[in-house]
Parts: C-alpha cells; structure tokens; sequence
C-alpha cells in the first residue's frame, strides 16, 4: 500500500477518535522542502467536517494521535493550516525491505476487467523513407504502450501503412521511367530510400514538364493538370483501382521493398507492432457504416446524394462522411477501420491513436461520430497530439536539405556519442565491438531521452550534440549513473542479499531521501498512463539519479565503516540501478552494464 494510503487510513482513524465522525479523505501532498517532513496533511478542509476547531489545534491533535497510536509516523510539526508529518525511519526500512527483491516493482497486475487497449503509431506513406517527424511518433507511441502494460493495461501495438494512392503511383511510374530495373540489391540502396529516390524523380520530371507547357503557352494551372506525367500516374491508379493485374504485381513489389527498408529502421530504432493494417485494405471501410448511420439518423443525405453529419450543436462544424459519387474520405475509412479494430480484436476497449497536432480537429471529429454511432468503447479513445521537432540551423539536413531521415539521425547519434566518447577518454579497454555496441546504446539513448523527456504537446528543438552531454538531464547522464552502480556492485564482494533487522539500520537522511525517491516510481508510472505522457517517467529518472548521486558523493558505501552500512547502501544502490533499468524499459532506452 502506498505511503499515502497508509497515513489516510490512519487520519481517519484519528478524526473517528478524537471527534467521531466519519472522513472520507484526506488531503495529501508532499511537505514544502522549507518545512521538516514527508507528507504534509493540509487542515483547512477539515474544518468544514470538524466544527469549532481552528486548524493549529486540529492540527496537533491529531497529529500527536498519530504519534502515539502509530509506528508509522515519528514526529510533527503544524505550519498554519498544514500539519506535516515525518514518517518513522522503521517504515522506510521495512518498506525498503518489502521491495528490494521486487522485479516488478513499478508495475501492476493486470486489470481484471480484462479491457485492453490499442495503441497506433508510425503509419508512414509506402512512398518515402522514415524521417525526424516519424522517429518522434513511434518513440512516443512505443513509449505510452509500454507505460500502459507496466500500469496493467492489455496492451496491443499497431500502425496504418499508407500504401496506396497517387502518391506510390508517382513512385511506380518513375522507377518504370528512369530505373531501367534498378532493384535494392543492385543498388545498394534500402528498399524504402530506393522507391523514395524515384518519387523525387517524378517530382522532377513533373515540374521540367509544367515548365515545358507554360513555355508553350499554357497557364500553370492548366500545365499542372496537363503534365504526362502526372496523367500517367493518374491513370495508373485507376488502373490499380481497378485490379489490373500488371499494376498490381508492379506495386507489390516496389511497397515490399518498401517494407523491408521500414522493418530494418523499426528494428534499429527498438520498436515493433503486434498487427498492420494496410490502406489499401481499409480504404473502402466504413461506408456501410454511413448507411447505418443514415438510418439511425446520425448522418443526414443532401440533395446531390453526399451524406454529411452536422456537428455544430457540439461546437464543431457540418463534415461530410461519403462523396456525390459515392467515394468516401478520410474520416469515413478511419471511422470503418476503428470499427474493424474491435472486430479483430474484441477485447478492445479504447484505443489510442499518435498523431501530430495538426490533426487535432479531425480526431475530435472522429471520435463524436463513433460516440454518436453508439459504439461504447468510443468514449475511451485518445489523440496523442504532438508537436513538431526543429533542429538548430545547418545541423544534420538531408541531402535534399528538407526533411532529416531516421537512418540518417541515428547514424549521426551513434558517430556523435563516438565522438563525445572519445574526447572523454572513457572506453580505453574496450574492443572495437564493445565500442560500437556502446556508441549505439548511448547514441539512441540521448536520442530517445531528448525526445520522450518533453511533453508531447510541446515543439521539440532537438540538438544532437547537447542530447549526448554526459551531464545535465540526458541520457548518456543517466546511462553513466546507472554503469556506475553496476561497478560498485561488481566490486562488491560480500553477501548483500541478506535482510537486515530494522533496530540494525541507522537512517542518514540521504538513505531516507533515496528510499522516498524510489518510492515514487509506481505512482510515477500510473500518473504517465494516466496522462499518456512519458515524460513523467523520463524527468522521474533523472530526479532519482541526481538523488542518487547526492547520496553517492555524501556517504560511503563499499568503504563504510559499519557491516550493516555497508550492506544496506548497497542493496540501496542496486535498487536504484534496477529502477532506472526498468524506467529506462518503459522509454525504450537500453543501459549498459559498463560505460
């Protein structure tokens, strides 16, 4: 039970003796660092419950009920309207006694509702390779669906792969244009950067062709619609569309290899999803939804046959869910696909879908149609909005000096922590294999650290050489903290599995510090599902580690004079150290054993 908890039962155990009268809570919070104690009870709305008390007087009664009826709380002191309470030294003890062979400390057992929740992020277009803005998506939906199992949740990971439309047609078209067969393996290319090359080849083309007919006369509108090249691309996918059968095989070959070059950059960035859907399968869900829909009266049918769904009374406008022509739109297939979800997999009950910020009205759209459609599970549906990440001018552009690709960036972190490595001096002994195995763990960690310690709302200005910065609130800092524990405990060569009796421990009060602060991973851990926001966990280990450090350089553990000293503050450090691996886990960030 949570410290909270306890002392709550306590206080109501209290007001029950003292006044008899029923409390059914307690307002908590953790005492200001000005004021002596751990948790702080503030008084004032008692007085509501309590009558004729003033909150100094309440605050000492029971504060000294507590004292005298507990072995929970040591001593008090009453500030105002706030009494804050200083928990016995024995609690810490026992409780650090109670977690310290925990390996799931932090996580909870399943929800026995049994309810799971799907948690969406990636979805690339099959036209282009990974970049900056996908790294940031994945790594944060990676991320939550990890807290959210940690937090008890069934937790099941996927992605939509846009892989059809005009866009792959543009790409199909160039590579039968200027590719004259090139495939992955004569190039060298990834199959991702190799379909991504002739998708610009088609922009090149497209606009040498507009030139070419506004030089003739045409304007540039009517060039652009004009264009070869373009009408070629068009037809093709009607011609897809339509299932010929020569078009067909062409586009599953070019999004295999495709998909061969995502699968290599998800494996290098440590991410992976339990289903995929594909557009090109659920481009035609949800329109017999809107026939439903229609007859439940949630959509309404205009004159020239659209149908619509009118959402001003909610504050939103009138959007239209399926074409004149009968051809539906984006909300139609992500509303059909929703659906198709819980099909699947019918213990769904809410999903969460990663996308950026710019998409924040469609998904408020999205999920009051399935509200207004009746589906339960509706109401538990999030957005996890984000925003976009900048980087410093000139550093690390692509090679068309727009978009930054994800292989690109993690190859850039690696060779930055090599660097920064290096200039430190701190590898000797390592060989060449160590290193690069090293240089990768550290590289992706700043990486991935950078990133999932901003709120996701907000716009990220990423820096890759201050994420590397072995100090400070980064990963590599955490990183070393944590190898640094794991050589102390190399070193340490006596039995430290051994539990030692409460009257044998004398608290310093940077023990105490450090047993409060991993207290709160569990709780951490519940407020970041709660939130979907993995900096929670992320700025929570960085906390822990400076705590830790702080007790480190204050006490000596492996040369401390007592037995017991010396074989509690290490099973201290080695708690810490399983905390950071196992907070580290929920962001996707490896630890090394030695750095």
């Amino acid at each position: 039970m949570a410290l909270s908890q306890i002392i709550t039962t306590h206080i109501q155990a209290a007001v029950q003796a003292l006044f008899n009268i029923e409390l059914d809570k307690a307002e908590l919070q953790a005492t200001r660092r000005d004021f002596e104690g751990d948790i702080t009870l503030v008084i004032f709305p008692l007085l509501k419950v309590i009558k004729g008390s003033n909150p100094v007087e309440l605050g000492n009664k029971i504060g000294a009920y507590l004292v005298e009826n507990t072995n929970v709380v040591d001593r008090f002191n009453v500030v105002a309207g706030f009494l804050n309470i200083v928990i016995s030294d024995a609690y810490y003890i026992n409780y650090f006694n109670e977690i310290k062979g925990d390996d799931a400390f932090g996580t909870r057992q399943p929800d026995a509702d049994g309810k799971a929740v799907m948690v969406e992020y990636a979805s690339p277009n099959t036209n282009k390779p990974l970049h900056l803005g996908h790294v940031r998506n994945v790594l944060l939906g990676y991320s939550v669906a990890q807290i959210l199992q940690a937090a008890g949740k069934k937790v099941y990971k996927t992605q939509v792969v846009n892989d059809r439309g005009i866009h792959i047609c543009k790409s199909m078209i160039a590579w039968e244009r200027f590719g004259n067969g090139e495939t992955p393996e004569t190039s060298g290319l990834k199959g991702d950067k190799l379909v991504g090359k002739y998708y610009v080849e088609f922009d090149k083309a497209y606009k040498n062709e507009i030139n070419g007919l506004v030089a003739a006369g045409s304007t540039e509108d009517e060039a652009k619609k004009q264009a070869p090249i373009m009408l070629e691309a068009q037809e093709m996918l009607r011609k897809w569309e339509a299932g010929d059968a020569a078009v067909v095989a062409l586009w599953e070959k070019m999004n295999g290899w495709v998909y061969k070059g995502f699968d290599a950059t998800f494996e290098a960035i440590g991410v992976d999803f339990d289903k995929n859907y594909y557009e090109s399968n659920t481009y035609l869900l949800g329109k017999d939804v809107v026939e439903e829909g229609l007859a439940k009266g949630v959509f309404e049918k205009d004159p020239d046959g659209s149908v619509w769904i009118d959402l001003t009374p909610d504050g939103l406008d009138r959007k239209i869910v399926l074409r004149s022509d009968g051809t539906s739109v984006y909300i139609t297939q992500d509303i059909g696909t929703a659906i198709q979800r819980v099909k699947d997999f019918p213990d769904v009950g809410g999903m969460v879908y990663t996308v950026g910020n710019e998409q924040d009205y469609h998904f408020k759209v999205l999920f009051l149609i399935l509200k207004k459609l009746g589906y339960d599970w509706a109401e538990h549906l999030y957005h996890l909005s984000y925003g976009m990440v900048d980087l410093p001018s000139g550093k690390m552009k692509s090679r068309e000096g727009t978009v930054v690709d994800a292989d690109d960036l993690m190859d850039e972190m690696t060779a930055t922590a090599q660097s920064i490595s290096e200039e430190l001096g701190k590898l000797d002994g390592y060989t060449d294999e160590e290193k690069a195995r090293l240089y990768n763990i550290i590289g992706l960690g700043a990486l991935k650290y950078y990133i999932l310690k901003v709120d996701p709302k907000k716009r990220i200005l990423f820096d890759p050489k201050e994420s590397v910065d072995f100090a400070g609130n980064t990963g590599p800092f955490i990183q070393y903290t944590y190898a640094r524990i794991q050589s102390l405990l190399r070193r340490a060569d006596f039995n430290r599995s051994v539990t030692l009796p409460v009257a044998e421990v004398q608290l310093h009060e940077k023990e105490k510090a450090l047993i409060k602060s991993i207290a709160q991973f569990p709780d951490v851990v519940q407020s970041a599902a709660n939130s979907y926001s993995p900096a929670l966990v992320a700025n929570y280990t960085y906390d822990l580690v400076k705590e830790y450090n702080s007790f480190y350089q204050s006490v000596p553990v492996l040369g401390a004079e007592q037995e017991t000293e010396k074989v509690f503050r290490t099973q201290l450090s080695e708690k810490v150290g399983e905390t950071i691996k196992a907070a580290f886990a929920l962001l996707g960030i490896n630890v090394p054993e030695r750095m």
